[in-house]
């Protein structure tokens, strides 16, 4: 390519002014307008055209333009906040949907410090890995490091990185399911893989467990992969989960491929797994697991630098009010009295009598009455809808020739009675009833009957002492998620919610019935369209994978999980970043006589929250977690009152097999918390601490603007639009219906209509507007292109004077744009980026320009004008200044040069913080900069104001 294409050229073709970008080729140019945003790039092929590119060079302020001196400022703003290739140690932040918090960079600056990126992002449940993981591959794409991306997730977050990447990052995503695969290979050749077709694609792990998918994904994989629930995917044994290992594995060993890892549970009670995760970091961390004392401290250094674990306690240290609420939990019970409590008891000997049933056929029989009376429990105690369903339905695995083996009905019982193995893969999201006939009789007829008399507040205590506690939330402006175990439960809730609370308040159930697309579609429609109070019912089915927090901010678990890991997922999808409001509500509900819940919450959910506010991480339930849940329930439920030491066929040696059976939970879970405990010491890495992180994220901010200079540059404009901002505290309101109508219908493409409703600060509102909000763009580049062709009617200018007493010597700001090319040069191959950047030159009196700080530009800028100067005072004051520029050019160069100078600086910084990271930048200035307007500070010494 010649030298005068390079990116950051200026060139005239097709009458008008260009600024060439990158990606552009011998023959082909990526332009973009003079005044125009990345969204008005062109591509344009040389060959068809009629005449070649020419040198073009930025025209100077024209003097009959000048204006007044807050129409440059206002210039000043619009040209830095349309910047998305900004300069600065981070390549990315230009191109971010959102104003990430800088706790959030710490795995970004690591990743930058690895040669692959090999990394394992372990963060606290709703501190952000999403976030932390996108930013790295942002940041990696926008440093030419990569061109392509693959996201390997469980088939329920599909759907939410598709947005995650397209909303926050700006990066269109293909979503590859086993229902979205043919469609998109359809029409590719045979030998073209769509891993290949696709640059960045969200890949289902149901998708690629086949050994033929493994294969095609292994030979076609992009650069870079991020694994989410890491943990899922590393084997302890065979099955599943080896096929999964034997995929990472084989990515593994592309020393080439970079791979981020991410899991709130990296040590998910299997300490085999945890040490085959770490391996796939470097082969060398799995000795970790047997390592001499001398031999782990050396490992843990190395591990320290692939491997960053965070709890919330740990983000504290950051100073950043805006990143968390304050979980507000507390405990709620109800009394089962009255015709309830005499069904529950009937339902309980039931259930006893189906355990001890001595006609059961061996063993085999004996363990589905066991998971039939378990479930016929646990529906009766979530409610009367799902114990009718659960007795009118015969037990699935009764009828299944599937289910042939003690094995079998283990793993199906688990599944659909209990919640899943957390240890083996994900929690089960089956949220329908499972059934407990295992033969009709008369008994059965006759409490399905009880069951269904009793629906409805005034004979269900549960639900009844629930209303209240609702209505309190309500009026004290909370939006509750109520989850259920059981599709059943969810919709006879809603039924009676909708009757007992009326008309004012919106709401809806969310349950597994529903496709994740029309789950997502129902909560925006609740979110968006409710005007005042509004309440979720969801299943666990909602527990993971989609976040709720920017309409709901409280939870009541309704019915309680038997794994706490499910109670701390369920919280985490409103107490997480992102959530506007401060504090978010938490109600733990359960019957206070209810012997299901009794023994639930004094052997599990008690105990996992008392060791995570003892280490401030959420530990697993201890390995073998369904042996001693079984245990303690058969301990609870099926002791006979005539013969207390018989528990199904086995002799206890204790006089209460309950209180026995919690010894040994105990036992497990201190050993869990010990486990837990030893391994955040063993593993708490030299973490990257603020002062490492705050001065490069300033660095950045400084160059390309934060929510502050958002705030002023929107409020500026409004006023010289003649359509200020209503701002009430940290809120606003914008009647956007009056502005210009070019303004106008650009705002309608987005979804704005007559009004604009949001914040400045992050965390107020729903609508944060930060530096990139589509309305930030589409204002800066109006006003950008209207100042650059001259015809802004007195709206912007580029270049205005005053009188102010505020200076002794005649002062000249001058608003320069740096362009700079970034040569990355890595592994034999050279990348080419394009930096700029928007800055203040001072010039004072007689002497030469001189850079100046951002806030010394600021404090310039807004000085204040003491008198008026007429039209044609201005227009020369403005043309002696320009007369001056070729004075200055030499300067302006020098001032360029030492600007790409530090730029290099930034980046070679981070290059050389790694020991292992091979490469170079080079940076090189386009000469000379660009003056795009100026300022005239004209000492008064007059006695007073005209």
């Amino acid at each position: 390519m010649e030298k005068t294409l390079i990116p950051g050229t200026l060139v005239h073709l097709r009458g008008r002014d260009w600024t060439v970008l990158p990606d552009s080729r011998a023959n082909v140019l990526r332009l973009r307008p003079l005044g125009g945003s990345e969204e008005d790039a062109s591509l344009i092929y040389l060959p068809l055209e009629k005449e070649k590119p020419a040198p073009a060079q930025f025209q100077p302020p024209d003097p009959n333009q000048s204006g007044s001196q807050d129409s440059t400022l206002l210039l000043r703003d619009a040209m830095r906040l349309k910047l998305r290739a900004g300069a600065g140690p981070f390549r990315s932040i230009g191109n971010l949907g959102f104003e990430p918090r800088a706790y959030q960079l710490v795995p970004l600056l690591m990743a930058l410090k690895l040669d692959p990126v090999r990394l394992l992002i372990a963060d606290d449940v709703g501190v952000g890995k999403t976030i932390e993981a996108g930013l790295i591959a942002r940041e990696l794409l926008d440093r030419g490091d990569i061109q392509r991306l693959s996201v390997i997730c469980p088939p329920h977050l599909c759907d939410q990185w598709e947005e995650e990447l397209r909303t926050k990052f700006f990066l269109q995503a293909t979503v590859v399911q086993s229902r979205t695969a043919p469609r998109l290979e359809r029409g590719l050749p045979a030998d073209r893989s769509l891993f290949e077709e696709y640059p960045i694609t969200i890949v289902s792990l149901d998708y690629i467990k086949s050994e033929k998918r493994l294969s095609e994904f292994s030979r076609a994989c992009p650069e870079f992969v991020i694994v989410e629930e890491a943990h899922t995917c590393v084997r302890s044994g065979g099955g599943v989960r080896h096929q999964r290992y034997k995929l990472l594995h084989t990515l593994y060993e592309n020393p080439d491929r970079h791979l981020v890892f991410l899991t709130a549970t990296p040590h998910s009670g299997d300490e085999e797994a945890f040490y085959h995760l770490l391996g796939l970091l470097n082969p060398q961390f799995e000795a970790l697991r047997d390592a001499t004392e001398r031999e782990r401290e050396n490992l843990r250094d190395q591990l320290s630098r692939h491997f960053v674990q965070r709890r919330r306690p740990d983000i504290d240290e950051w100073k950043d009010s805006t990143v968390f609420p304050d979980r507000q939990s507390r405990e709620l019970t109800y009394t089962m009295t009255g015709e309830w409590k005499t069904f529950f008891d009937r339902i309980l000997t039931y259930a006893r009598t189906l355990v001890e049933d001595p006609s059961s056929p061996g063993t085999l029989g004996k363990r589905l009455n066991w998971w039939a009376a378990l479930a016929l429990l646990r529906c009766a105690s979530s409610s009367p809808e799902a114990a009718a369903m659960a007795l009118s339905t015969r037990l699935e695995v009764d009828r299944s020739p599937e289910m042939s083996s003690e094995e079998s009905i283990e793993l199906f019982g688990r599944n659909t009675i209990l919640d899943g193995d957390d240890s083996e893969t994900i929690l089960s999201d089956d949220d329908r009833v499972p059934g407990s006939q295992t033969a009709p009789n008369p008994e059965i007829e006759d409490l399905i009957q009880r069951a269904i008399d009793l629906r409805g507040p005034k004979k269900d205590p549960k639900l009844s002492a629930l209303l209240p506690e609702i209505q309190k939330l309500l009026q004290e402006g909370f939006h509750p998620v109520i989850f259920c175990r059981y599709i059943a439960t969810a919709h006879y809730l809603a039924e009676y919610l909708k009757e007992e609370l009326g008309k004012g308040v919106s709401l809806d159930a969310i349950t597994g019935e529903l496709s994740p697309e029309e789950r997502e579609e129902r909560i925006t429609e609740l979110g968006e369209k409710s005007q005042g109070s509004r309440i979720l019912v969801a299943t666990d089915c909602l527990s993971e994978g989609i976040n709720l927090q920017r309409y709901f901010d409280a939870v009541i678990h309704y019915d309680l999980s038997w794994n706490p890991t499910r109670h701390e997922q369920r919280e985490g999808r409103v107490d997480r970043f992102g959530q506007p409001k401060p504090s978010v509500r938490v109600i733990l509900y359960y019957g206070a006589n209810n012997p299901v819940d009794g023994a639930v919450l004094k052997v599990i959910l008690r105990k996992a929250n008392q060791i995570r506010k003892e280490l401030g991480v959420s530990v697993p339930f201890p390995t073998d977690s369904d042996k001693i849940l079984k245990a303690v329930m058969e301990a609870a439920f099926f002791k006979s009152p005539e013969r207390p030491k018989y528990v199904q066929g086995r002799l206890m040696f204790k006089d209460d097999p309950l209180e026995e059976m919690i010894r040994k939970t105990e036992d497990a879970w201190e050993s869990a918390r010990e486990n837990a405990s030893k391994l955040h010491t063993i593993f708490a890495q030299q973490r990257l601490r603020p002062a490492d992180v705050l001065p490069e994220w300033d660095r950045t901010r400084r160059i390309l603007g934060d929510h502050e200079d958002v705030h002023r540059f929107v409020s500026q404009a409004a006023l010289r639009l003649q359509v200020p901002l209503k701002e009430n505290g940290d809120e606003f309101r914008w009647e956007v219906e009056a502005l210009p109508p070019v303004l106008r219908d650009s705002f309608r493409e987005i979804g704005i209509g007559k009004e604009l409703k949001g914040s400045f600060k992050p965390g107020i509102s729903e609508n944060f507007l930060h530096r990139a909000h589509p309305v930030i763009t589409i204002l800066a580049d109006y006003l950008s292109e209207m100042a650059l062709s001259g015809d802004s009617g007195g709206l912007v200018s580029r270049s205005g004077a005053i009188f102010t007493r505020e200076v002794t010597q005649r002062t000249i700001l001058l608003l320069l744009r740096f362009r700079n090319q970034i040569f990355n040069r890595r592994k034999g191959r050279t990348h080419t980026l394009l930096a700029e950047e928007v800055q203040i030159a001072g010039v004072k009196g007689s002497e030469p320009p001189v850079l100046l700080s951002p806030e010394e530009s600021a404090l310039l800028l807004q000085v204040s004008s003491s008198r008026n100067l007429d039209p044609e005072q201005r227009r020369r004051l403005v043309t002696e200044a320009l007369a001056r520029l070729h004075e200055w050019e030499t300067s302006l160069r020098e001032i360029a040069e030492v600007r790409a100078r530090e730029l290099s600086k930034d980046h070679q910084r981070v290059l050389e913080a790694s020991r292992v990271r091979s490469g170079e930048y080079e940076v090189h200035p386009s000469l000379p900069p660009d003056v795009i307007g100026l300022t005239i500070l004209m000492p008064d010494r007059s006695g007073g104001e005209r």
